[in-house]
Order: C-alpha cells, then sequence, then structure tokens
C-alpha cells in the first residue's frame, strides 16, 4: 500500500474534521478502512481522492442522498453522463428556486426596514410586520 496515512494525516491533506471522516465512514459514504494492531484507523490515498469529491460535491450543495447517487454513478464501469446531467439539473432549479425565495425575502425585509426610524418609537415597523 502506498503512502498510508492516519486519521489526523487524511484531515490535513483533504481539509475535512475527523469527526466528519468519522461520519462519513459511518452512514457508508467512505469505505471502512483497515486498522493496526493497535486499532488505528489507516487511510490511503483513495480514501482522499473519494473524501474530496464528496467535499466538493457537497460545497456545490448536492444533499447526501445525491451524493452517494453520484458516487455511485462515478464508480460505474461506464459512467452515466446524461444521469449525472439529470441529477444536476434538478439540483441546478433547485438552487435557482431558493434564489427567487430568497430575492423575496430581501425585498420584503429591505422594505421593512426602509420603514424604520432607528430610534425608540411607540411601534417598530419590523417587529409589527412580525407580530401581524
Amino acid at each position: 500500500m502506498a503512502d498510508p496515512m492516519t486519521i489526523g494525516g487524511l484531515s490535513r491533506q483533504t481539509d475535512c474534521g475527523i469527526e466528519t471522516i468519522r461520519y462519513y465512514e459511518k452512514v457508508g459514504m467512505l469505505p471502512k478502512p483497515r486498522r493496526t494492531e493497535g486499532g488505528h484507523r489507516i487511510y490511503t490515498e483513495a480514501h482522499a481522492r473519494r473524501l474530496q469529491f464528496i467535499r466538493r460535491a457537497r460545497a456545490l450543495g448536492f444533499s447526501l442522498d445525491n451524493v452517494r447517487r453520484l458516487l455511485t454513478l462515478s464508480e460505474g464501469r461506464q459512467k452515466s453522463c446524461d444521469k449525472v446531467q439529470t441529477l444536476a439539473e434538478a439540483h441546478l432549479e433547485d438552487i435557482r428556486s431558493r434564489i427567487r425565495d430568497l430575492k423575496a425575502m430581501e425585498k420584503v425585509l429591505k422594505e421593512l426596514v426602509s420603514q424604520c426610524t432607528g430610534r425608540t418609537a411607540p411601534a417598530c415597523p419590523i417587529l409589527d410586520s412580525l407580530q401581524n
């Protein structure tokens, strides 16, 4: 095995927390590493590559279930780009929907903030809006 590493080494190499690595192992996204006779985990470059894949997919906002699907699709003999594209397109539409929702919230909050004087007053437009 080339360049085995401890969980700390894997954490440093991938900039991923030890608890996160353990979690990904627990939920089956990262294969369990072999262990030394003393019980220490020993990771390989394959673990590091898989963990980087997971981290990049998570950074793009993919859910854990979708990351699992992407991992499965990436491991097949014939990678199914059309299935990956379908999954990514659905995720993109979800992101666009959330952006629309955030823009609507921004508009409402901007209006409420513009009505506020910031001084002590008998009524606060922001609180009044939240209470009513």
